[in-house]
């Protein structure tokens, strides 16, 4: 991905789905244009879940799945629905291509019943119109030809008007702030951070800072002390990496708010509030107890990696107990948590809102307390509080 492409976690996500044989991968390739997926006759060709980020009009940026046949049999097959079942938590929206000339089976029906389930908006493409079958039966239901490119361009325009992009209407910073806030952004430049550029969570909140007509100021920790000094006025606001929050927090005067990037990004993806209840877990943990730390994205772990040896070591010296740490990056998340004391996740800046909800609903399931990293590394500095200061409707759920 280059520097200007938009993210995973902020595209819209187009999940098609069906059983084998109803031409799923030939209507992705027809709606995209592209030959992105392997087409064949024989049932069970796609064999994992085709991922492609691309610009689709009239939707904008999108992640299209194209997903393995859901009536797929054996033992590899039962780990195909598996991965499906998996692609429902991160899809916007459902595309269930049908076989047009067969009409709908049980196995259509049942991915019917787990989209409403999710309250996943939904089309019915009824697939092979050229060999039989009806034409537009419904708002959401279309006859199309995926081999002769029949009314692809109105599934499109109906894929389009079920889109609802929540990055259009949430902002990470921008309804906190005025034109003409000064806000200081800490950004530690050490042997973890990307080499060349600044991490996702830095750059969108920048944006968002531009976007809202504020003034960015940026500082590495040890020069945060002459920047602020420098300034002709206090800024606004300060947000730093969760990593040197307690540095930060002796630096920054008592009556400048100050957050992380990480608070701001579990705002953004709708979990604060259940990520503060979460860090109030931290002080019950016992001699044994399991934690597992989970990342969004899978990137080379280094020496100061903060996922897998500072927030470990932190947690190990808050609680002073003997605790087994787990880890999960990427894709990979458990869907069984019973396991686990506690969940620590990332920001979740790679993925969508709706993905990012269903880790924490599989958490609450379990009753398992579910934080995220910057919540909880404020917790442990004791400044949890002051880092919640700007979101007032929080204010109770904080015990520190």
């Amino acid at each position: 991905m280059s520097l200007n492409d938009t993210p995973s976690g902020e595209r819209i996500h187009i999940g098609f789905f069906g059983r084998r044989n109803a031409g799923k991968s030939s209507l992705v390739n027809a709606v995209t244009g592209q030959e992105l997926a392997v087409v064949s006759d024989v049932k069970g060709t796609t064999t994992d879940p085709v991922y492609k980020a691309m610009e689709l009009l009239p939707l904008g940026p999108v992640e299209i799945i194209d997903t393995p046949g859901f009536d797929d049999e054996g033992e590899l097959g039962g780990l195909r629905v598996k991965k499906t079942r998996q692609i429902l938590a991160k899809t916007d929206i459902a595309v269930l291509v049908v076989d047009g000339s067969a009409g709908l089976s049980e196995c259509d029906n049942e991915l019917l019943s787990l989209f409403r389930e999710r309250e996943l908006p939904y089309i019915i493409v009824h697939n092979k119109s050229d060999l039989g079958g009806g034409k537009v039966l419904a708002d959401n239901e279309i006859s199309v030809s995926a081999a002769k490119k029949q009314n692809i361009t109105e599934l499109k325009e109906m894929i389009g008007r079920l889109a609802k992009n929540p990055a259009n209407e949430r902002r990470i910073i921008g309804d906190l702030i005025e034109a003409g806030d000064v806000i200081v952004l800490v950004t530690p430049i050490d042997g973890s951070a990307p080499k060349g550029r600044m991490i996702l969570p830095q750059v969108q909140t920048l944006r968002d800072i531009l976007d809202a007509d504020a003034v960015p100021v940026f500082a590495k920790e040890g020069q945060l002390a002459g920047a602020l000094a420098a300034l002709a006025a206090k800024p606004k606001m300060v947000v730093t990496d969760s990593q040197v929050f307690g540095l930060v927090d002796k630096i920054v005067p008592e009556e400048v708010p100050l957050t992380s990037f990480s608070i701001l990004m579990a705002r953004y993806k709708g979990f604060l509030g259940t990520a503060v209840k979460g860090a109030a877990k931290i002080r019950d943990l016992r001699d044994g107890d399991t934690v597992l730390i989970s990342e969004g994205c899978t990137h080379h772990r280094q020496c100061g990696d903060i996922g897998s040896v500072k927030l470990p070591a932190l947690l190990r010296k808050y609680t002073g107990k003997s605790l087994n740490i787990e880890l999960s990056s990427g894709r990979d998340f458990p869907e069984e948590l019973s396991e686990y004391a506690l969940v620590i996740h990332c920001g979740g800046c790679m993925l969508n809102e709706r993905e990012m909800l269903h880790r924490k609903n599989i958490a609450e399931a379990a009753g398992v307390p579910f934080t995220n990293y910057g919540t909880a590394i404020a917790c442990m500095n004791g400044i949890l509080r002051r880092s919640l200061g700007i979101f007032p409707d929080l204010e109770g759920l904080v015990s520190e």
